[in-house]
């Protein structure tokens, strides 16, 4: 269990926040708004209402014994990038900071932003990934150069084993799990002979997945 300082509280904040409150970890959400407070009153283990720009007040928090500072702050940029460095000044171990813009995100790492997150960004990148591909039915970002995929079985493979069509060497995808009506088995073993009813989660550069994708 982490403890976690969620700052900011409108539908990225409150996702977050009950997402953090789901995983076991403890949660204090803080937002300016009263309104925003109350009404997640029921999401999170506690919840303040303050202004983080304000000095005095991050030094109440004892940001300092949180785990995890989440500046989930999405419309004023001006009180995310004050928010960040304040927290950073008074001694949060890890500050992850929400940002729209390039720009925004430069200014929030020069003043103590340790990660930044593009929350509309990557759910827009996933979704055209998602739904603009053929054969690609969900994928995970791990670099921009390799993610995670989940595809369906190609048609050739149908009756094979991994070991059979040289999976890792002829197409250089890792296969990291296989799923089939919501239950997922890692690892399968090379002597794995593909059924087609199944889909793969894999693990590969996005040039070789798209490769795969379009020869099926």
């Amino acid at each position: 269990m982490k403890s976690v300082l969620v700052v900011g509280l409108g539908r990225f904040g409150r996702h977050m926040a009950a997402k953090l409150i789901e995983e076991g970890n403890e949660v204090l959400a803080v937002d300016i708004n009263e309104e925003r407070v109350n009404d997640a009153l029921d999401l999170v283990t506690n919840a303040q209402i303050g202004d983080t720009t304000n000095e005095h007040f991050i030094a109440s928090l004892g940001v300092g014994n949180f785990d995890l500072c989440v500046v989930a702050i999405g419309d004023n940029f001006q009180s995310s990038l004050e928010t960040t460095a304040l927290l950073k000044d008074y001694g949060a171990p890890f500050v992850l900071s929400r940002a729209n813009r390039d720009v925004h995100a430069k200014f929030l790492l020069r003043n103590g932003a340790d990660k930044i997150v593009y929350p509309e960004r990557e759910m827009a990148e996933r979704l055209a990934v998602k739904f603009g591909t053929d054969n690609i039915f969900d994928y995970i970002e791990l670099t921009p150069d390799y993610s995670i995929y989940e595809i369906p079985v190609p048609a050739p493979w149908v009756g094979k084993s991994i070991v059979e069509k040289g999976v890792r060497n002829k197409y250089h995808i890792s296969i990291l799990a296989v799923k089939e009506q919501e239950e997922i088995y890692p690892l399968p073993r090379p002597e794995y002979i593909f059924r087609g009813s199944e889909t793969l989660i894999i693990m590969g550069h996005y040039k070789d997945v798209r490769a795969l994708a379009k020869a099926r």
